[in-house]
């Protein structure tokens, strides 16, 4: 009786024992691996499975290890500590500041724009929220922010790491659903920076309802003036004039310069074009500004100066990591490594690499890939017995009756992902909840993808959509990562400004949580056309060329009797050729199909 009711409940009887695991304390990788393993055995005893279910495992585990794609994730997540420690989230916040600070909201716009330069290059939610948190938290506060709206663009902005590429989440999502990362990065393009406006929109529009809720810095507090007073913006605004028409010109080109260096065929997709203009501009506003400082021409304001040698540095490292990927040059490894020597070189070129610099860069990093390599090994234990035990064919019944369909599918487990994203970290998140929704999601999705999309595509849209939910559910009350992050470094308790004098009051928790809410049902609208508009991620992924089946089985055909008459009439003595033709096995297949589609007629 009891192994029956273990056989028949074994999956429940499973995700109950991971429940239990979990709440031991134990760390999730060794649970989930600790739940794989026992439940094995349980399911042997009871008759479930041979004595040899775990004589392939080490197969799998060894597999994890030889997993080039995952390579990605040391090297990327170098590349992001060694611009972090090296001081460029505080010179780019500084900077840029200053660039938006005359006007109302100017700070906020300033600590979104940066977020995504981050989100871009760190691609780690703790350290561009607490980077920011320190830096910008008490300069908003010091002139009057309203706190609701300092600490919401912060945690917001900080948790943008998620869904802009190249993002560790994208890559992790690639490897679990055996997408391309590339396809995977192409996808949450468009997604990611269509959010970075959504974003920039709301702060506008609260300098325009609310605008003592959003001042400007005042006259004093903008160093980077010229000596006979101007702030330097019209000089900042040709410069970016004339890179921004270097960049339209580059798009209008960039096809018949690409394709034959990469013999290819097919028109650029649309990513890849945005990201080499932005990259032609990027690399020519750069050169500008060494050419007028290195010959003193001095065209160029203070400001312009320091906005170049400051912001472009990382945008050409960011472009052209993004911009191989998508042109194939590289793969999101070879990419990774390219970042993450760039990134070492940037830290050289500014004075900041040292030993001790490199050593915690190095630390860390090994840290994290362990972890992450660790919670894999555990998933791929718990998924080896789930899948022995036909775990996907029961979820999968699980959602056979649900009203809506796939899109009832889809919208349940994005609520189930945004309440697990308040409480378990993305990596975990990605292992355990991934594996078990992808077959069925990849069977029920396509469906809802517009005519003519390739069904392969259907899993790519889904990895996206996951990101931006997981990205908004570190926002959300009581539990979200970023509003502790950011909880951590703001102020416990009232200080004396050391700049004004004044007496600054703490920042209750209360107003970070107060201040997530705005952008949470910004994140949301995102997730909802995404859902409703799926071409917001196909659209810029590059399709291969679009083949007629029956086209295609004619040209077979005449290549075939093409061929059989060319050996005839070669070996018309001996009939040997003749005989090779007759028994040709493309020949006998396109015949039987030929007469397939008669009877069908």
């Amino acid at each position: 009786m009891e192994t029956s009711f273990i056989a028949q409940n074994f999956v429940p009887l499973m995700f109950a024992a991971l429940f239990l695991f979990l709440l031991s304390g134990i760390p999730v990788a060794f649970g989930l691996a600790a739940t794989g393993l026992f439940m094995g055995f349980v399911g042997m005893e009871a008759g479930l499975f041979g004595a040899n279910l775990f004589q392939a495992l080490p197969l799998r585990v060894f597999g994890i290890m030889q997993n080039d794609t995952l390579l990605a994730i040391p090297f990327f997540t170098l590349m992001g500590i060694i611009l972090e420690r090296s001081g460029m989230a505080e010179d780019l916040l500084e900077t840029v500041g200053q660039v938006f600070g005359p006007l109302r909201g100017g700070l906020a716009v300033a600590v979104i724009l940066v977020g995504a330069l981050l989100a871009a290059t760190t691609g780690v939610v703790a350290a561009a929220v607490i980077s920011m948190g320190l830096i910008s938290l008490p300069i908003m506060l010091r002139y009057g922010y309203n706190r609701t709206i300092a600490t919401g663009a912060i945690t917001a902005s900080g948790t943008l790491a998620q869904a802009i590429p190249p993002s560790l989440v994208l890559i992790v999502l690639a490897d679990q659903m055996g997408r391309s990362v590339g396809d995977m990065y192409a996808g949450a393009l468009v997604p990611g920076l269509i959010l970075v406006g959504l974003y920039l929109s709301f702060v506008v529009l609260v300098a325009f309802i609310k605008p003592k809720w959003v001042p400007a810095l005042p006259v004093e507090a903008r160093i980077y003036r010229e000596k006979n007073g101007n702030s330097g913006h019209i000089s900042l605004l040709a410069l970016f004039v004339l890179c921004a028409v270097a960049g339209v010109a580059w798009s209008k080109v960039h096809q018949g310069i690409i394709n034959p260096l990469i013999e290819r065929s097919l028109p650029a997709p649309s990513d890849e074009i945005f990201i080499l203009s932005m990259t032609v501009a990027s690399v020519l506003g750069l050169v500008l500004a060494l050419v007028n400082r290195v010959f003193k021409i001095g065209l160029l304001s203070r400001l312009t100066e320091q906005v170049t040698f400051v912001l472009i540095p990382p945008l050409v490292l960011i472009f052209l990591v993004l911009g191989t990927i998508f042109l194939g040059i590289a793969t999101p490894t070879e990419g990774g490594a390219m970042g993450a020597l760039g990134a070492l070189l940037m830290a050289l070129g500014r004075g900041k690499l040292s030993k001790k610099l490199l050593v915690q860069a190095l630390d860390n990093t090994t840290k994290l890939s362990c972890f992450v390599l660790f919670i894999l090994v555990g998933s791929t234990v718990f998924s080896f017995t789930f899948n022995a035990a036909d775990g996907h064919i029961w979820v999968e019944h699980l959602f056979d009756n649900m009203p809506g369909g796939a899109l009832g599918f889809l919208i349940v487990v994005n609520i189930l992902i945004f309440v697990l994203g308040m409480f378990i970290d993305f990596f975990e998140i990605a292992f355990i909840v991934i594996p078990i929704l992808a077959p069925v999601a990849s069977k029920i999705l396509p469906e809802l993808l517009p005519e003519g999309t390739p069904p392969e595509m259907a899993m790519i849209w889904f990895g996206v959509i996951i990101a931006m939910n997981l990205q908004t559910s570190f926002l959300t009350p009581p539990f979200g990562f970023a509003l502790f992050y950011l909880r951590s470094v703001a102020a416990k308790s009232a200080y004396d400004d050391v700049i004004t004098g004044e007496r600054i009051k703490a920042v209750q928790t209360s107003q970070i949580y107060k201040g997530s809410i705005a952008f949470i049902v910004v994140q949301l609208a995102m997730v909802s056309a995404l859902i409703a508009f799926p071409a917001l991620v196909t659209g810029g992924i590059s399709k291969g060329p679009d083949i007629d089946a029956d086209k295609a089985l004619q040209q077979m055909r005449i290549e075939s009797r093409t061929l059989g008459e060319g050996f005839g009439a070669a070996g018309a003595a001996s009939g040997a050729a003749s005989a090779a033709a007759a028994n040709d096995p493309m020949k006998g297949l396109l015949d039987a199909m030929e007469r397939e589609a008669d009877k069908k007629q």
